[in-house]
């Protein structure tokens, strides 16, 4: 059963940062945001397989709070990912309260409560994209949280209690916090939303012992920094540059380097206004995690006119490539390819579409891993002319659409069959540009250069790709966009859907072989744990973000989704 289940947890609940090291070794436990620090989010646990997936049944539920509104938004969602430690779980609601759980006895017992009392009104109204909360974290004897109007806090273990709070974002300039922090050592390492209000992107860092910030690094470089000479326009356009940060970012202690993607220029869609190729814009980051300081970068989509973030989770694989052993960091961009780099000095591996339809580049050079028409002598690209947004071509189709390939949602990883499975947004769009000028920026106001008129039907798939080649081997077809994200074990892809199913894909065919429909949109990814030699699945239910603001004529049917906020937990 040991072998089954996992071994127990350490005796203590210190979370200390030798259990954050060896995270995988926990196996009943899922103590990082994405389980450990690769972000596979694979877990070896296998009680729940193939074979028996088809009892699995609802063990208990639980009603959380959060679902109220506030600003522009009718009404909170649930994108977080459950913490568990030896058998309590952690988990937070659109507007970052943290409840307590006690999983022990078969049912879902809640020990306490943390409400931060977020002002819905101020940090609602410059929430480009929902009232969300992807998670907490654990250091020593305390919860660490985010809340949408920038605080990091620190919540006792035992009691709820706030211990304390340091605000790390600044509303006033349009900058929220919705991603889960990631430990480092003794920090707390933070990213920020805000890059459709124009906000300078950054990382920062703060130590969890003095509650000091200890660095904080910049997505777009300062006068005089490296990489500000890719902002070539005269009127200092770096400064509302963009460069947001809002997915939890990855670590390797062996290279000692923490991995982070960086999201869209601002304005998003006029690309004359931010002449250049726009550094540190839809990259991949590595940094040293004592210093902040950028050791390398691999930017995706230089000068980007199409709103393609690459801001999501990079996932730690070793694999052979080419016949020897490479450490790799892989990343499903919203620009619609699938990248794998070295992690050790930033240099391109392969790419490969994983939707069905790209239409604004012709293909990425396989030498240099950037898009077959870029040209590094221009100051403003044009990818596919006919695709390309610019102040002449002011109305494009282009695909996959603004919301991208794949969004925030994380893909899963099985390290055993070297598969790669991504949550797939399969859709086209309409963009229109609209001039900006120097003296437009307005703080907490959209600053965007234009936007999209989304009217195509916007579909989905669960996408699988062989790591080792790049070569995608399945793909699973959904009725919605995939909004959630993924969970991997031994056996099985578990997945959520929009319109309320959670389901199992059986791991190497993508056949469904399990499902349930919750009720509710599902918006948040699945876990897994064990707990008293049982295993279990669990997931947030409550369909928030931008999707039912602004996409629903693209996909009929969850208009008919009621707002919600559930936890689903199940077992066989």
């Amino acid at each position: 059963m040991a072998g089954l289940l996992g071994s127990a947890a350490a005796a203590s609940d210190e979370t200390t940062e030798k259990r954050l090291l060896n995270a995988t070794q926990e196996t009943s436990n899922w103590l990082h945001h994405h389980r450990d620090y690769t972000a596979q989010r694979y877990s070896p646990l296998n009680q729940i397989n193939r074979n028996t997936v088809k009892g699995l049944h609802v063990a208990w539920t639980m009603a959380l709070g959060g679902v109220e509104g506030g600003g522009i938004w009718s009404h909170g969602g649930l994108e977080g990912t459950p913490i568990v430690e030896n058998g309590f779980m952690y988990v937070t609601d659109g507007w970052g309260s943290v409840y307590k759980i006690d999983l022990h006895g078969g049912n879902g017992n809640l020990v306490w409560k943390m409400d931060p009392k977020t002002d819905h009104d101020w940090a609602g109204a410059i929430a480009c994209c929902g009232v969300n909360n992807r998670g907490a974290a654990l250091w020593g004897n305390f919860v660490i949280s985010h809340t949408l109007d920038g605080r990091l806090v620190a919540t006792n273990k035992e009691d709820g209690k706030v211990a304390w709070e340091r605000n790390v974002a600044d509303p006033d300039k349009g900058e929220v916090i919705t991603g889960a922090p990631l430990i480092v050592k003794n920090m707390a390492i933070t990213g920020v939303a805000g890059a459709e209000y124009g906000i300078r992107g950054w990382i920062a860092a703060t130590d969890l012992k003095s509650q000091k910030e200890v660095w904080r690094t910049y997505t777009i470089p300062d006068k005089g920094e490296p990489g500000n000479e890719t902002w070539k326009d005269e009127h200092d356009s770096w400064k509302t540059g963009g460069g947001s940060t809002w997915v939890t970012g990855s670590y390797d202690p062996q290279a000692h380097l923490i991995y982070w993607g960086v999201g869209n220029p601002g304005p998003d869609f006029d690309t004359e206004y931010r002449q250049g190729d726009n550094l540190y814009t839809d990259s991949t980051l590595a940094l040293d995690p004592d210093t902040g300081k950028v050791k390398w970068h691999f930017q995706h989509t230089p000068n980007d006119p199409f709103d393609y973030d690459s801001v999501a989770e990079r996932v730690l694989v070793d694999l052979p490539f080419k016949g020897k052993a490479r450490k790799v960091v892989l990343e499903a961009d919203r620009n619609g390819f699938g990248y794998a780099l070295d992690r050790t000095d930033g240099s391109f591996l392969w790419a490969t579409p994983f939707v069905k339809k790209v239409t604004w580049t012709k293909g990425i050079n396989p030498e240099t891993g950037k898009p077959i028409e870029y040209d590094p002598s221009k100051a403003v690209q044009t990818y596919d002319p006919q695709a390309t947004l610019n102040r002449k071509n002011t109305h494009v189709t282009v695909c996959p659409g603004h919301n991208g390939g794949k969004n925030w949602p994380p893909t899963a990883y099985n390290p055993d069959l070297k598969t790669w499975y991504i949550p797939v947004i399969e859709s086209c769009d309409e963009l229109d540009n609209k001039e900006t000028k120097p003296g437009d920026w307005k703080a907490r106001e959209f600053f965007t250069g234009g936007g999209p008129v989304v009217k195509m039907s916007i579909t989905g798939s669960v996408t699988a790709i062989d790591a080792t080649t790049g070569k995608v081997t399945g793909k699973y077809e959904t009725k919605y966009p995939m909004l959630g994200g993924l969970l991997a074990t031994p056996e099985l892809v578990f997945a959520g859907h929009p319109s309320g199913e959670l389901y199992a894909l059986d791991a190497k065919t993508l056949n469904k072989v399990w499902e349930f429909n919750t009720g509710g949109g599902v918006n948040a990814p699945p876990m897994t744990f064990s707990v008293d030699g049982n295993q279990y699945i669990a997931i947030l239910v409550g369909l928030g973000g931008a999707w039912d603001k602004w996409n629903l004529d693209s996909t009929k049917g969850l208009e008919k989704v009621p707002p919600g906020s559930m936890l689903y937990v199940f077992k066989l």
